[in-house]
């Protein structure tokens, strides 16, 4: 017999090889129904799959995160198998689930597909469905397994083979479809009630642009048609408030071949509103004791062999520059964590100087892949709102929690209230991804959890996830449409300032080593920008909006009132300009509303004589006739509102 733990602590006891699912029957055949996969000893299983050791159990459904992650890998092995039936011939490469999703690299040799082909393709996925296939796992031999993919032909399975060890090797089959696969997987395909494939791309094998370009294709399934219908609505939104879409129309930001793929161009209304809101935040961290600084865009190549970011980031980061001198390499920097540890070490410290914290808005260069790049979410040149803070070790916990503080500062300030506080922590195995003694190591896990309990976060805990030289406190941030984001990070380091053998001068005239924490709360201007365009839909809270007013005079004989009128509004504080463009005011109206700037003024013969100004609010039309100074008070009531009961923290 052996014993298993339940969720709610409850321990029952089965026979030797009874599966997740034969202990959902044995609480409630409706609860097994709603059973995708189970999560033993914290790793996803399938629900068939027999446990033969005492262990935790936690059944999985739908509203999981990894039911749904399971359901979807299983819908791009039923795409494989429909493409290979439509397909004959028909090369595989990976098929993993996505954040929303699932996708499938397939090479088509002579064939192409289509939106039509598409339609097909899916009309195929719900026949299959339809016939209820269990899917199947198989310990594999390897040279069984290497045969079985050489008789197909299948060249991009057996390259993934070459990188597996015998015994390690598993299949899954469900109907007529057989793949190399380390699972899990649903029961069966009966779940699979709603399927849409939704985009085609190029993607190239492995991600190396040295390789084939092969055909992905993108999909989404869900158990009930319903919950298809709301994420198309909610696909349609989503295509009306992205970030590159409203970007361009209105004139935040572009890209360039020229300067390079991946590099972000930021026009003048964007560049207002990124300096928005790094004012914002430089008066926040004023505030409570930060000091500025400044680093260069490059850096010795030694200054990251030293930090380890070399050996653990080399491969993402651009290749080192060389110079005349023989020996000399830099690097665009990747991180600017190794400049502030110089900047500490620059001058003799004492545990009176503790914290320290130094803050950049510093720019840093990471080779993205570049069919990875997607606007301002995933790019190549980023400002991080990076600071980091020195301190001796019993000061960690308490200014960590001053860091959560002030991240939750920004996220109310921006109306950003779902979210998440995820402690990344180490592999649970794996350990040659970090660097660092394990007793630093659980030092820095505890306080993070401890902080974290303390100021009543709602967390999750995510093993892996942890950064190479420290565990670290994401916050995911859910959207106006749902989505999750990852934006703000702190991350505690007893490693770095080992390795920069950083020091300060204790009470007791000892040296001691400090401890560092990076923290982030934007994470990056530029995707907290790309998440805040698609999360307001481009509608900035006047405090932001990079225009707040726009003064539109009816014709050229009121241009000296409108102008008037702008010059009163910036020595007021309002960001105004003046559209005196030879068009008709509908004309004008209807365009500023497009660029969603919250008031227009609207001036005539009438207010220039009255000395007046006729005021429309974007998305609620004209709300009337009133006096200059009125309507900054307007203004200025709005944008106190707005920050009403936003207190920045202090120290």
């Amino acid at each position: 017999m052996i014993k298993i733990t339940l969720p709610d602590g409850a321990v029952r006891e089965y026979q030797e090889g009874t599966s997740a699912m034969d202990v959902a029957k044995s609480i409630s055949e409706g609860l097994a129904r709603k059973v995708l996969a189970a999560e033993v000893n914290g790793e996803v299983w399938d629900a068939s799959r027999p446990i033969n050791i005492d262990a935790s159990l936690k059944l999985l459904m739908w509203d999981d995160k990894n039911a749904k992650s399971t359901f979807w890998h299983s819908s791009a092995h039923l795409m494989a198998e429909a493409l290979e039936a439509l397909y004959p011939g028909v090369k595989l490469g990976i098929g993993p689930a996505i954040e929303s999703g699932f996708y499938y690299d397939i090479d088509l040799g002579e064939n192409t597909i289509n939106e039509e082909g598409l339609k097909k393709v899916e009309d195929k996925m719900k026949e299959l469905a339809k016939q209820g296939s269990i899917y199947v796992r198989e310990d594999m031999p390897k040279d069984k397994a290497v045969a079985y993919f050489a008789e197909k032909g299948d060249q991009y399975k057996l390259e993934l083979l070459e990188g597996l060890e015998d015994g390690s090797i598993t299949f899954y089959t469900q109907g007529n479809f057989t793949d190399l696969c380390r699972g899990p997987h649903i029961p069966n395909t009966g779940f699979i009630k709603a399927v849409k494939l939704t985009n085609i791309a190029g993607a190239y094998w492995r991600g190396n642009e040295k390789n084939k370009m092969l055909t992905r294709i993108y999909g989404i399934t869900f158990p009930a048609q319903k919950e298809l219908d709301e994420y198309l609505v909610l696909l349609e939104e989503a295509k009306k408030r992205d970030h590159r879409k409203l970007g361009k129309e209105l004139e935040l930001f572009t890209f360039s071949e020229k300067v390079g793929s991946g590099l972000p161009l930021w026009l003048p209304k964007g560049a207002m509103l990124r300096e928005r809101l790094q004012q914002f935040l430089q008066k926040a961290q004023t505030e409570s004791g930060y000091l500025p600084v400044i680093t260069p865009h490059i850096g010795s190549k030694q200054l990251y062999v030293t930090s380890g970011h070399w050996e653990k980031y080399g491969k993402d980061s651009f290749r080192p520059i060389t110079t005349p001198q023989e020996g000399e390499e830099f690097m665009l920097k990747p991180m600017n964590c190794p400049h502030h540890c110089e900047i500490y070490k620059s001058s003799p410290r004492s545990y009176k100087d503790l914290p320290l914290r130094l803050a950049e808005f510093g720019t840093v260069y990471r080779y993205e892949q570049s069919g990875e790049l997607h606007g301002l979410t995933r790019v190549r040149g980023f400002t991080q709102d990076d600071a980091h803070l020195f301190c001796m070790p019993e000061q960690v916990t308490e200014e960590f929690k001053k860091v959560i503080d002030l991240v939750l500062y920004v996220f109310r300030s921006l109306d950003f209230h779902d979210f998440t506080a995820q402690i990344s922590l180490r592999d649970q195995e794996d350990r040659t991804k970090y660097i660092g003694t394990d007793e630093n190591w659980a030092i820095a896990e505890q306080a993070i959890i401890s902080a974290a309990a303390e100021k009543g976060l709602r967390t999750t805990i995510e093993y892996g996830e942890a950064a190479f030289y420290g565990p670290k406190l994401d916050f995911m941030v859910k959207d106006a449409l749902g989505r999750s984001w990852q934006l703000g990070t702190i991350q505690v380091d007893y490693n770095l300032p080992e390795r920069f053998e950083l020091e300060y001068v204790d009470a007791d005239n000892t040296r001691k080593r400090p401890v560092m924490i990076h923290r982030a709360p934007f994470g990056s201007m530029e995707r907290f920008i790309a998440v805040l365009i698609e999360n307001c839909a481009g509608n900035f809270p006047l405090w932001l909006a990079p225009l707040q007013v726009k003064v539109l005079p009816i014709s050229d004989k009121y241009g000296d009132y409108a102008k008037e009128v702008a010059s009163q509004l910036k020595i007021a504080g309002v960001r105004a300009e003046i559209d005196d463009r030879a068009e008709k005011i509908g004309r004008k109206i209807r365009d500023t509303e497009l660029m969603k700037v919250p008031y227009m003024l609207i001036v005539g013969e009438k207010e220039m004589n009255d000395g007046m100004v006729s005021v429309r609010k974007h998305g609620e039309g004209d709300k009337g006739s009133v006096t200059l100074d009125a309507f900054v008070n307007e203004v200025n009531d709005v944008v106190n509102s707005q920050m009403k009961g936003k207190p920045a923290p202090v120290v």
